[in-house]
């Protein structure tokens, strides 16, 4: 006979249990329960023997006050045998037994909602039935016991229960594929090979320092003779407690490599100091990776750095100097013809005659030519042509009396 399970029931943990199949369980643990009463029994009815015999043998005792202690033996016995009787809850149809109620509280105890009764003290949840909180913070931790629900939250297997949660949660967020409840048993194993992986990265990061730096608890302790050791070698010392004669101050020794020269220096770095700037002596430069150029560096880095002062020295003084003289304008390019000019008579007939080929070419498109040699240079006898043939047709503007 086969059943077709769904998700859950594939992966129900009783799935299949049977119930009724408990029931041995709890027999042979009353048979065990039942012989340990007996044997207890017999013991305190051999010791209770064992001390009315000695009894006896000091003095007569009667045989109704042995009686009497044998029975009070029995009466306290069977009191403890109730206070931790085990009583079937059978809750199945088949009769079977489902579970165990002990009975671990008697009338006497203290609840814990009556330990403390100041209204200020550790709630009481009546639903839950819980106290968080101690409700006797102040008392004596060896005579209390009770010291609230938290302490057992936070402590045995519930402890390692919250530590899983955390871990799968965890793991989940950086990518693993695990979950608490779909997968408990893949989640609890990840979690031991966790802790293990773990221990083994903290040992051996502990060996790795302990073999760097070395573990003074486990080192040997010095001989007496090194401890107490004399010698005959004096020294002097001044009233601050310096050494004045006698040993010599030895240096610090550093974890760097000291008289190390490197790219051809002759010199380490820090040997020099310029401007706020460690270098080397050899060639005074401020760069840690450069190439020692010995004393042909340091007379071109002087000549580079005269040559800097040189040229700001020439700007400050060129911002700071006097305003440039105004340059005066040639008669060639002016309109104001100054008085002290000399012009040619021939050349200022050639530059008219030259002026007035120019204007008729400008009218007559047909009568200029294709090579044409252009000329860049103009003379003052140029300008006084071009002056007065400019003044001539100014003369026959219409509006030549609204100009300037």
């Amino acid at each position: 006979m086969t059943f077709e399970l769904d998700y859950d029931g594939k992966r129900d943990h009783w799935n299949g249990y049977d119930a009724s199949t408990y029931a041995r369980v709890i027999e042979r643990y009353e048979a065990r329960d039942e012989a340990r009463r007996k044997y207890l029994k017999e013991q305190q009815l051999k010791k209770l023997e064992e001390k009315n015999s000695k009894n006896n043998g000091e003095g007569e005792v009667s045989d109704e006050d042995d009686d009497l202690k044998v029975d009070e033996a029995k009466v306290d016995e069977r009191k403890q045998m109730d206070f931790a009787k085990v009583e079937k809850c059978v809750r199945t149809t088949g009769g079977g037994s489902t579970g165990a109620v002990r009975n671990l509280r008697i009338r006497e105890d203290t609840a814990k909602y009556l330990l403390n009764l100041d209204v200020d003290s550790a709630y009481y949840d009546p639903k839950t039935r819980s106290i968080r909180e101690d409700p006797l913070p102040d008392a004596d931790p060896n005579e209390k016991f009770y010291e609230g629900d938290n302490q057992y939250r936070m402590s045995g297997q519930a402890l390692e229960f919250k530590q899983l949660n955390v871990h799968a949660w965890e793991a989940f967020e950086k990518g693993q594929d695990i979950h608490m409840q779909a997968a408990p048993s893949q989640a609890e194993l990840l979690f031991k090979n966790y802790k293990v992986i773990k221990e083994k990265l903290k040992s051996k990061t502990k060996d790795t320092i302990m073999e760097k730096y070395g573990n003074a608890a486990t080192e040997e302790e010095l001989p007496m003779e090194l401890l107490l050791g004399q010698s005959e070698r004096q020294v002097e010392y001044d009233r601050a407690g310096r050494v004045i004669k006698g040993m010599e101050t030895s240096l610090p020794k550093s974890k760097y490599e000291e008289e190390v020269f490197i790219n051809n220096h002759t010199s380490v770095w820090g040997s020099w100091w310029k401007d706020h700037q460690w270098g080397y002596k050899c060639c005074k430069q401020t760069v840690w990776n450069s190439y020692c150029t010995g004393a042909a560096g340091i007379e071109a880095a002087e000549a580079a750095t005269d040559l800097m002062k040189a040229n700001i020295a020439r700007k400050v003084s060129f911002e700071d100097g006097p305003a440039p003289a105004e340059e005066k304008k040639l008669a060639t390019w002016g309109t104001d013809v100054p008085e002290d000019l000399v012009l040619d008579e021939k050349l200022l007939i050639e530059a008219l005659k030259k002026e007035d080929e120019k204007r008729r070419e400008e009218k007559d498109e047909r009568k200029h030519k294709y090579n044409v040699k252009w000329n860049d240079e103009v003379t003052a006898e140029d300008m006084e042509a071009y002056r007065m043939k400019k003044v001539h047709t100014m003369m026959t503007h219409p509006m030549k009396d609204f100009l300037n």
